[in-house]
């Protein structure tokens, strides 16, 4: 039996999955509200994260009636980039800095300044953003330098949890890619950036490939949570790469997109594909000799969740997804830019904001939650557009090839969807539709990071959910096939040519710097535009 650990942004989850893939147990627990002092900023405590570790492991230690000495190896994933700053003997110093934290501008304007934007891309493959560990922890060399003074040893969040698990230091190539740290490339630290940055390289952990065991239950993490000594850990990885473990997106052209708090689509790829603008983030694979692209919308679940909240407080989503999709694709001319949080790709702009474009009193409740589903998924399709640009492949891993959809300019392929939001019936609808795609809904999306953890477990085994080649025994092989609608594909694609000047980022909408009205701001290709 493996047990997965998911340090997530809401709450930690643990599920037990047993040889066949199978979850046989799982249990969860909150983690306190994200800190928030001033706009733009976002900090949790990692001893908040340890509690709900525990409780969640006792939890689903209980529920399958099994004790430690039964679990044979253990995995951790969950959110990426949050900077754990700890002290020589591993105290926590403050409370970490999470991955949605936007503070960090500044010092990203530093970093390239004294590195080079071309050269930074060169040597992790990724610019500069806010999100980034490393922008963090120049951050507070700026403006706690009596915290910075002591910091001896910087993690992530579930390597936090880790090291109170076993007591050592440790981390994946997939989440070290997202520290700004690491040779992408090369799979190695960057002693290049760590020095331009001053950073010294004995703050960082060892690095692993997912599938080593990089640590043993400690006798402390023993008893805390009730695990036996010794019980292997293996590296694991962050959401997106164990969740692409989990549904099978480890050959090239494997291609999935999430819809949680954040979206994201996500390709693997059998080398490191550079976007010289940085547009997209390019980093290595959980699965081992592998790399992936992705494009993160920071708004997309968000953005319905903050509608539901705010204009809907006690409507469900599926009651809201229902209603939209009776509404015509492209909601009646009404647009939805989804900048709640700023915007990564392919915008990166921190300072961007989000807007409904077009209201009239024609539109109802229904026009702007289609709209809301409609703008996130426009976004997301900004990044199967970068992907063609690259030359990125979206063809299912070797899986029967799925029809070229009837956009102009678009490749044909097609989506593993992931994620809680991508579950309403009507909310699928309408995002196949917006990003001219057909969606294939694996039966394995359900808990898929967890999947991929304990896959990652697994590997090191030797048992049947090794992954080699494209394919993850850990994942049922059934696919249920998600029909397009020609009317939401045509009439999503319409829209999102009128509005693409919008979604571009280049923001009469996110600055106001522009008149609304006055057509596409400088810079937009008119012609491409028309498609």
């Amino acid at each position: 039996m493996f047990l997965g650990i998911d340090v997530g942004t809401g709450g930690t989850r643990a599920v037990l999955v047993n040889r066949r893939g199978v979850v046989v147990a799982s249990a969860a627990s909150e983690h306190a509200p994200i800190r928030s002092e001033h706009i733009g900023w976002a900090e949790q405590e990692p001893e908040d994260w340890w509690r709900a570790a525990r409780e969640s492991i006792a939890g689903v230690l209980a529920a399958a009636g099994l004790d430690g000495s039964q679990i044979e190896a253990i995995g951790l994933t969950g959110q990426m980039h949050g900077c754990v700053m700890l002290d020589a003997e591993g105290q926590v110093l403050r409370p970490a800095l999470i991955w949605c934290d936007q503070r960090t501008q500044p010092e990203c304007d530093w970093l390239e300044a004294k590195i080079g934007r071309e050269r930074l891309i060169e040597l992790t493959c990724n610019p500069a953003l806010p999100n980034f560990t490393l922008t963090k922890l120049l951050w507070v060399r700026t403006h706690q330098p009596e915290i910075f003074s002591r910091i001896a040893h910087v993690l992530c969040p579930k390597d936090y949890v880790r090291y109170r698990l076993t007591g050592e230091y440790a981390i994946d190539m997939q989440e070290a890619s997202g520290t700004l740290l690491l040779d992408v490339a090369h799979r190695r630290w960057s002693e290049e950036v760590a020095g331009a940055a001053g950073i010294p390289m004995s703050w960082l952990p060892d690095l692993f490939e997912s599938p080593e065991i990089c640590a043993r239950i400690s006798d402390a993490g023993a008893g805390a949570t009730g695990l036996a000594v010794g019980t292997p850990v293996a590296a694991g990885a962050g959401d997106q790469g164990a969740g692409a473990v989990g549904m099978g997106i480890v050959g090239p052209g494997s291609v999935s997109a999430t819809i949680g708090t954040s979206g994201v689509v996500f390709a693997s790829t059998d080398k490191p594909t550079m976007d010289r603008l940085g547009r997209l983030h390019t980093f290595c694979h959980a699965a081992p000799g592998l790399w992936h692209v992705m494009g993160v919308t920071n708004g997309a679940g968000l953005s319905l969740r903050w509608f539901r909240d705010t204009f809907a407080p006690g409507a469900s989503y599926d009651e809201l997804t229902a209603d939209a999709a009776k509404v015509p694709a492209g909601s009646d001319g009404l647009l939805w830019a989804p900048y709640l949080f700023g915007e990564r790709t392919p915008h990166l702009d921190p300072q961007a904001r989000a807007a409904f474009v077009g209201l009239t009193a024609s539109h109802t409740r229904a026009h702007c939650v289609r709209a809301v589903m409609e703008g996130v998924a426009f976004s997301l399709r900004d990044t199967l557009t970068l992907f063609a640009e690259l030359g990125i492949p979206v063809d299912q891993a070797g899986r029967r090839r799925c029809a070229r959809p009837a956009v102009a300019a678009d490749p044909g392929g097609c989506l593993r969807p992931r994620g809680g939001t991508t579950r309403c019936r009507g909310g699928r609808r309408v995002r196949r539709g917006a990003a001219g795609r057909r969606w294939r809904g694996c039966v394995a999306q359900r808990g898929s990071s967890l999947r991929g953890d304990s896959a990652c477990c697994g590997v090191h085994r030797g048992e049947e959910c090794s992954y080699d080649g494209g394919s993850i025994s850990t994942i049922p092989a059934g696919l249920s096939r998600l029909k397009r609608n020609w009317e939401d594909v045509n009439g999503g694609a319409r829209s999102w040519r009128r509005g693409n000047w919008i979604w571009t980022g280049r923001t009469c909408v996110s600055r106001s710097v522009r008149k609304r009205g006055t057509g596409p701001p400088a810079g937009v290709d008119h012609a491409a535009q028309r498609g």
